[in-house]
């Protein structure tokens, strides 16, 4: 018998849907809030603009702004220590993938105890989470609907893959207001990532009709709304648009998880202070390229949702255009596209493979790899 399931959160979507946070707080039996941000998102404003909110509501929070990049252990450790010592009985993550991760794993904490370490993984979260709601920034992590969280181990200098039920948010409040104060790399390296999330999707093993729905039209979106919205910081359709991507491949990557680009990705990013948009970015076409033929069907519909016309090609002909698609795709938004752009050094291509293999993410890629693969792959990228 062949079952899917989909795991998703109550969603709030729209102008002005941030304005929603204090309200939800109250439906959710909440009295004080932890909110987790970052210095960026205070300075544009919208941290306040929701505390404003949350005190509307007739409810008391505590901040918590102390992020890195890459979020680490120890922060979350530190924001933990903010919600005891608060007092606290609901998490609010407000900004991009650090701040949303960081919220949820210091909601395992708190409630499940230990080192978040002990988590890493799938399922390994076993008592239930304090409230929950995650509101976006950016459009890119796809954290607000999501079932993963992503934490740097210092000691180990690694990305923690932690995946559970658990981990999808309560609530997830989408506002594509919230996107106007991102500078155009932002926007760019943003954008990538939801696109290596919505084609990592579609070609993952754990893909289903209900994750193929999101991934696809994710797809479509970001080709033909990306460019706009990297050049231009008020267009309003354009920034729609990207929400809309970004919650749609999020929802896709959350239930079908991913493949080797991320997984590689987390093993630079536990390594190097890059943003993990700009390394999935030059990641992506090299392992597309790798990965066409376990399933060149797929990467020529990718093809057609990218606007090629494919007619009279063979499957892996116009699996092929993907790549090239996605090639001009980061040359017109000036994304990177190699890792000598970024200061990856090739000595640690070895390591970096090895942590990869072991990555969570690894596990739904359409094609096995072998160290020396992965090695090669990034030896291509640099």
């Amino acid at each position: 018998m062949n079952i899917n399931k989909f795991m998703t959160p109550e969603i709030i979507f729209g102008k002005d849907a941030l304005e929603q946070t204090g309200e939800s707080f109250k439906r959710l039996g909440a009295n004080k809030v932890l909110v987790v941000s970052d210095k960026g998102v205070v300075e544009a404003g919208w941290s306040e603009k929701a505390l404003a909110n949350i005190r509307q509501a007739g409810l008391d929070y505590a901040e918590f702004y102390q992020l890195s990049t890459n979020p680490k252990d120890e922060e979350v450790r530190n924001g933990a220590a903010v919600y005891i010592n608060e007092y606290c009985d609901a998490v609010f993550g407000l900004g991009g993938g650090s701040p949303m991760d960081v919220a949820k794993a210091v909601a395992i904490i708190v409630t499940n105890q230990g080192n978040i370490r002990d988590y890493e993984g799938v399922d390994q979260i076993t008592r239930p989470l304090p409230p929950l709601i995650m509101a976006s920034t950016t459009a890119g992590s796809g954290s607000e609907v999501s079932q993963f969280s992503v934490v740097v181990d210092t000691e180990k200098q690694k990305k923690m893959t932690i995946v559970s039920k658990s981990l999808v948010p309560d609530i997830a409040i989408v506002d594509p207001q919230l996107l106007m104060t991102k500078d155009p790399l932002l926007t760019a390296a943003t954008g990538m990532d939801v696109l290596t999330h919505s084609i990592e999707a579609y070609v993952s093993i754990a893909a289903t009709p209900l994750t193929d729905v999101q991934a696809k039209n994710a797809i479509k979106l970001v080709s033909e709304y990306l460019r706009p919205s990297v050049a231009s910081a008020s267009n309003e359709e354009a920034k729609r648009a990207m929400a809309m991507a970004s919650l749609q491949a999020g929802l896709a990557f959350s239930n079908a998880i991913l493949g080797a680009i991320h997984a590689m990705s987390h093993a630079i990013g536990g390594k190097y202070a890059l943003a993990h948009g700009e390394i999935n970015a030059v990641l992506l076409p090299h392992v597309m390229e790798y990965n066409l033929i376990a399933n060149p069907k797929r990467f020529r519909t990718i093809s057609e949702l990218m606007g090629t016309s494919t007619s009279g090609l063979t499957d892996m002909e116009a699996a092929n255009t993907s790549v090239q698609m996605v090639r001009k795709l980061l040359k017109d938004i000036g994304a990177p596209q190699q890792f000598s752009d970024l200061g990856f050094q090739e000595q640690d291509f070895v390591v970096m493979a090895e942590v990869a293999l072991e990555d969570a993410c690894m596990i739904t890629n359409p094609r096995d790899l072998s160290v020396e693969e992965v090695v090669a792959l990034f030896k291509q990228a640099l």
